[in-house]
């Protein structure tokens, strides 16, 4: 039995797959990778990259994808690398160094947005800190979207960074971000959360503002720029998505 088992989500990442595997096995020989679907090869290529796939039906709901995951192994630690992640030498260092002395904690990753051969240091797509490595008994995940975990145990850091490459394009940005808003806008509304369209624009228009200013995305230039554009469209979409379910839900209790 692996004393760390590292977890990638996948549907779909034939152009990631073997690449995050390779990364995972720098680590650890048992890299899991959670399958929920894919139509383009990905089993069988994580699969000749050394990794084991187990399926799961995709549901919308990324925290039981992840909680899912936990009942796949007995390993000690897990952590977690999406697809689209590259985890450093010395952060792998680190890692191995972690699962040897047993040092209990959760451990937190930095990773560095890297989009069409730029890396933003500024904005909304700034250097961010994820927790991501746990004792596998001590973490539970929450949220069907920007998932987050629950651990009590202390918090720590990894060495190193993680290359993030989040989209391969502006294309799959937008495919992304269709996704993405409307698993938000459906969790929302069935929190009980309403909007109308001029608090949709609001929230657009002051959260790209504020990103540009505040976040200071304009020290990235012409990228950080279009980052706050970005920002705002993905903002945007939530709220009206949010709005229209809304509107649907009035219309079928007349």
């Amino acid at each position: 039995m692996a004393d760390l088992t590292i977890i990638i989500l996948a549907k779909n990442e034939g152009s990631n797959i073997e690449e995050a595997v390779r990364n995972g096995r720098q680590c650890t020989d048992d890299v899991l990778v959670i399958d929920s679907g894919s139509t383009d090869g990905t089993v069988e290529l994580a699969e000749r990259a050394g990794a084991r796939v187990v399926y799961r039906a995709w549901d919308d709901d990324f925290a039981a994808q992840r909680n899912f995951a936990l009942t796949q192994t007995e390993a000690k630690w897990v952590l977690y690398l999406d697809a689209d992640e590259r985890m450093d030498e010395k952060m792998c260092e680190h890692v191995r160094s972690i699962v040897s002395t047993g040092v209990a904690g959760q451990y937190a990753m930095v990773r560095h947005m890297v989009f069409d051969g730029f890396r933003f240091r500024h904005g909304i797509f700034a250097p961010d800190t994820v927790y991501r490595m746990f004792l596998r008994d001590t973490v539970t995940w929450v949220g069907k979207v920007h998932e987050h975990p629950e651990c009590h145990s202390s918090k720590q850091s990894l060495a190193g960074i993680v290359d993030h490459y989040t989209y391969e394009s502006w294309h799959q940005w937008l495919q992304k971000a269709d996704h993405y808003t409307s698993i938000w806008a459906s969790e929302s509304f069935e929190r009980g959360k309403r909007t109308t369209l001029s608090g949709a624009f609001c929230h657009a228009f002051f959260g790209g503002l504020r990103v540009l200013l505040v976040k200071a995305a304009f020290l990235d230039g012409w990228m950080g720029i279009l980052s706050c554009g970005q920002h705002a469209f993905y903002t945007m979409l939530k709220y009206v998505k949010l709005y229209e379910l809304q509107h649907n839900a009035k219309k079928d209790i007349k």
